[in-house]
């Protein structure tokens, strides 16, 4: 029972990120920030970021964890809707309902209940494709997730198994709102999580797959999240504990999914060239007129 349960939330999980994220970009165009194109720079700087934020979040006092990540989440929906409700004071004030919602359910049934994590992954589920789409409409190629996702197996590999990082930042957040992941817990029995960065991984390898193969890259992503995101890291766990008799503390997905997408990306890029931005086609401009198609656009991959 229990392996089908968390089968079933982690391919739910995984998947609704991913058409969140394909959706937003089929359909809003978001603002651009002038960081030029992406190389293999920017990807040592976010690998950088990503090194140093849970030594950040490590390092904060347990009151002071969930106030800053409230306040992150608040900051990637705020900047990831803005061209999807351009009132600013609607914005926030829809932003700061779902804040509160996280809050208000934690404070009322705790961390262990359904609730808190319906409503902690909705949020999360938002800034993952927020996050998503800022990346990939700023720049970010298929190439650059492929060697970004490579050097993200080796890091969870290493706080993994060998200096056990990933373990204590999750022990650091039980027992306050706004944890980094989504998921859903119903009794003692019954619970599956994903964190944050897995979901940001499926969501950013899908939608720039799309973006640079068109149908064919989305059903190459959708495929190696299914089965290298959810199936291959639920069934190791569970095989490995039945061998062993113990269930391991930690098995990082992107062990699967990163070796998974670089050769997805291998074989994607046979086809030939990534598609850029400008080839893309929007349905509609901010101002609501419907966007011409480009001619490359219309040549999309089957």
């Amino acid at each position: 029972m229990t392996v089908f349960f968390q089968l079933a939330v982690t391919c739910a999980l995984a998947l609704a990120v991913c058409a969140g994220a394909v959706h937003y970009f089929r359909t809003v165009r978001a603002a651009r920030p002038p960081v030029g194109v992406f190389n293999g720079r920017d990807i040592f700087v976010i690998m950088g970021f990503v090194l140093a934020l849970p030594y950040v979040y490590l390092a904060l006092p347990g009151v002071v964890l969930p106030v800053v990540l409230a306040l992150v989440f608040a900051g990637g929906l705020s900047v990831g809707y803005q061209p999807v409700i351009g009132n600013g004071r609607l914005r926030w004030a829809l932003i700061a309902l779902l804040i509160a919602c996280v809050f208000v359910a934690h404070l009322a049934f705790g961390e262990l209940a359904a609730p808190y994590w319906i409503a902690n992954s909705c949020v999360v589920g938002l800034v993952v494709v927020s996050a998503t789409n800022l990346n990939v409409q700023g720049g970010m190629r298929l190439r650059n997730v492929a060697w970004f996702l490579l050097a993200l197996t080796v890091y969870d590999a290493f706080f993994a198994w060998v200096v056990p990082l990933t373990e204590e930042l999750s022990e650091a957040v039980q027992g306050y709102p706004f944890a980094p992941a989504a998921g859903l817990r119903i009794g003692d029995d019954l619970g599956a999580v994903v964190g944050m960065g897995d979901l940001l991984a499926y969501a950013l390898f899908t939608t720039t797959a799309y973006k640079a193969y068109g149908k064919a890259g989305l059903r190459t992503g959708i495929a190696l999240v299914v089965l290298f995101g959810a199936v291959a890291p639920v069934a190791t766990l569970h095989i490995v504990g039945a061998v062993t008799g113990h269930a391991p503390a930690v098995i990082p997905a992107q062990v699967f999914f990163g070796p998974a997408a670089f050769i997805g990306h291998l074989l994607l890029r046979r086809r030939g060239p990534e598609r850029r931005m400008a080839d893309i086609a929007f349905r509609r401009e901010r101002t609501g007129a419907p966007t011409p198609r480009p001619a490359r656009a219309a040549a999309e991959a089957a």
